[in-house]
């Protein structure tokens, strides 16, 4: 069975999360949910260089990467393993500009720190969550096989 390996940015500030909205693809993607900046790692890329390069592609910011928080196990067309790690400065993602990123405009229509208990975000289980204590909080896995 193929398996899809990502990794994926946890950036919270006063208990909400910074979230973005894709730009419709593939129709799979649709544009009307939040998620969390990451995406695929690379083959022989280890996680934490994925995540540093997918959240500066995305966002042309650097990330300054803590601890693992989640992993979520999932399967739809193939199997999919995710890697969800804190991201520490926050407050470098107030204020974006995604012209200096090399991906941002092409893949992020909307972006911000929004509440996961009052929008639409995926993966659901980031709906019930909190982000005020994240640097004490153990690593948690998620899993619907």
């Amino acid at each position: 069975m193929e398996r899809r390996i990502a990794v994926r940015a946890i950036i919270a500030k006063d208990n909400k999360l910074f979230c973005v909205k894709l730009r419709p693809y593939n129709e799979a993607i649709t544009g009307e949910f939040w998620c969390t900046v990451g995406g695929g790692v690379d083959e022989s890329e280890s996680l934490i260089p994925a995540l540093k390069r997918e959240v500066i592609e995305e966002t042309g910011i650097t990330p300054v990467i803590g601890n693992l928080l989640y992993v979520q196990q999932f399967r739809n067309n193939k199997e999919h393993l995710e890697f969800f790690f804190h991201v520490t400065n926050a407050d470098d993602f107030i204020d974006i500009d995604l012209t200096q990123s090399t991906h941002g405009l092409q893949e992020i229509a909307q972006f911000g720190f929004v509440k996961t208990d009052a929008e639409t975000v995926f993966p659901e289980f980031l709906k019930s969550e909190d982000f005020t204590n994240l640097d004490n909080q153990p690593t948690k896995f998620f899993s619907s096989l």
